[in-house]
């Protein structure tokens, strides 16, 4: 795609507005990947998030073949405007544009140099270019202009710029509870980012998964997620055992000071161990500790109560999460519905584990 400049208005100095117009800014297309320092450019936008990094480019374009199309806008070191996009492709759901697959919110970053209107002109240039059926946005749509919302999450939030004793406080009396509870009942809990972390993580997803009539996301895009992520300093599992045995398990991401919740895993044998409970608070404990300043815990169906009532219980703030989706041979924002439940929650948490296994590595790919 072309980069266009276009005139940023007249320059402020000190409050006051100078007949100089600002220079224009260019909007180019990039692969995130090939871009020198990234990361720390993406930490220069005050909205930036882990989604927005180069490590979880890279795991989606290597498990799933997406392909990048990146628009961003930049002065000197410092970022004026992104909006991440992947290309998805697949006989079964034909090519469309997706900001982020598989990613609980990833909103655009504008400023006042370059607008979410600004952007959005650019993806649909962009999907009439590639011939996407549709484009799909994860959160943020107020800056786009708030266009018709077609479909919502819960999401929610932990300021962890307080002290343990202080969080603590402002858990849920029954969270507090479940956390006594695990530790009286001999829970032990680690932190790590090695490989077999993440494998025994897996096979807690997989039972998770199985319960609740879910296909697993193949190991392929865990392994993708040790490599880029937890290898490369930007991520770690907590997980509890009883003995040798793994009973609950999390997987965190990080950049800079920001955590995400993005993983969580348990055995359904074992609930009355509280495991869960016991995971979420040490790995709190463990981000207070290296001085980490926020935790999302991604994002919650409206239907789904209890996940809600989780999150909530320790003592996060609360926010919708809007979603568009655009399509091109209407030319319209169109509305769509929450397919985590349906018909086939029953048909998958019918088939043996295996069989679910091999239909999260034929489907997921045609997902997004």
């Amino acid at each position: 795609m072309t980069s266009v400049d276009t005139p940023a208005g007249p320059r402020q100095r000190n409050g006051v507005t100078s007949g100089t117009p600002a220079p224009a800014v260019s909007i180019r297309v990039v692969n995130p990947c090939l871009e020198k320092n990234w990361d720390a450019l993406v930490q220069t936008h005050p909205g930036f998030s882990f989604f927005h990094s180069a490590a979880w480019a890279k795991v989606l374009m290597e498990t799933y073949g997406f392909e990048p199309f990146y628009l961003v806008a930049t002065e000197g070191e410092r970022l004026l405007a992104l909006l991440p996009l992947l290309e998805a492709s697949s006989w079964l759901a034909g090519t469309r544009g997706v900001s982020l697959p598989f990613t609980d919110e990833c909103p655009p970053l504008t400023s006042d140099r370059v607008s979410g209107a600004r952007l959005l002109e650019e993806v649909m240039a962009l999907g009439r270019q590639r011939q996407w059926k549709y484009w799909e946005g994860r959160g943020g749509i107020d800056c786009l202009g708030n266009p018709l919302e077609s479909l919502a999450f819960y999401g929610h939030r932990l300021s962890l710029n307080q002290s343990e004793d202080a969080l603590f406080g402002r858990l849920d009396s029954s969270v507090r509870r479940a956390i006594r509870k695990s530790e009286r009942c001999g829970v032990k809990v680690e932190i790590s980012s090695t490989r077999d972390a993440i494998q025994r993580y897996y096979h807690l997803h997989c039972r998770t998964r199985r319960k609740h009539g879910l296909p697993p996301q193949p190991f392929s895009f865990f392994e993708r997620i040790y490599e880029r992520v937890l290898a490369c300093g930007q991520g770690f599992v907590s997980l509890a055992t009883v003995g040798p045995e793994p009973v609950a398990a999390a997987v965190y991401f990080h950049l800079g000071s920001r955590v995400i919740y993005k993983f969580g895993a348990s055995d359904e044998r074992r609930q009355e161990l509280r495991g869960s409970n016991l995971v979420m608070w040490q790995a709190i404990q463990w981000m207070v500790r290296r001085g980490f300043a926020e935790l999302s815990f991604g994002r919650t169906s409206l239907d789904n109560e209890g996940l809600r009532k989780f999150k909530l219980g320790w003592g996060a703030e609360e926010h919708r999460i809007s979603c568009v989706k655009y399509e091109f041979n209407r030319q319209e924002f169109v509305q769509d519905s929450d397919k985590a439940t349906g018909w086939h929650n029953r048909v998958f948490g019918l088939l043996p584990p295996s069989c679910a296994r091999l239909a999260g590595r034929l489907l997921y790919r045609h997902l997004t």
